[in-house]
């Protein structure tokens, strides 16, 4: 005998709805697992790059020195204070103390308080005027 409030032949109707207690069982069992192998992990040592001695140093030097975000200094072989540019004017400066030769090193240096994007800037400027050897200034640990 048929239920009294459905049709004959008339088929039951599916309820679409997904189960969550047992995908929930499984994150607590993953939960459970990291929580007890984390103290056990050792962290990763990571390598760090150290600098190098240059095992020849080279005829010329060009230091750019950033005082800050508009205002460079520019030197050839470490003499003298160097002289003030605008950073717009580093390229044209660099290329009068290279004399032609592009090849002539080109070291960057500022305080760890300049910001980051000015010592790119100072880059990106310098390899858009064709400076081959662009390096960046660190000071080194005694060994």
């Amino acid at each position: 005998m048929p239920a009294p409030n459905r049709r004959p032949g008339a088929r039951r109707r599916t309820i679409n709805e997904i189960n969550m207690v047992p995908f929930i069982d499984v994150m607590l069992v993953l939960l459970i697992i990291f929580m007890v192998s984390a103290p056990l992990m050792s962290p990763g040592v990571v390598d760090l790059p150290s600098v190098g001695q240059a095992q020849r140093q080279p005829d010329h030097l060009i230091e750019v020195i950033i005082e800050n975000a508009e205002r460079v200094r520019v030197r050839l072989d470490g003499q003298g204070q160097g002289e003030r540019v605008a950073l717009k004017g580093l390229a044209g400066q660099v290329e009068a103390l290279q004399g032609g030769s592009r090849h002539t090193p080109v070291v960057i240096a500022a305080d760890k308080g300049v910001a980051y994007e000015v010592v790119v800037k100072a880059m990106d400027t310098l390899q858009r005027a064709g400076v081959q050897r662009v390096g960046l200034a660190v000071r080194t640990t005694g060994t």
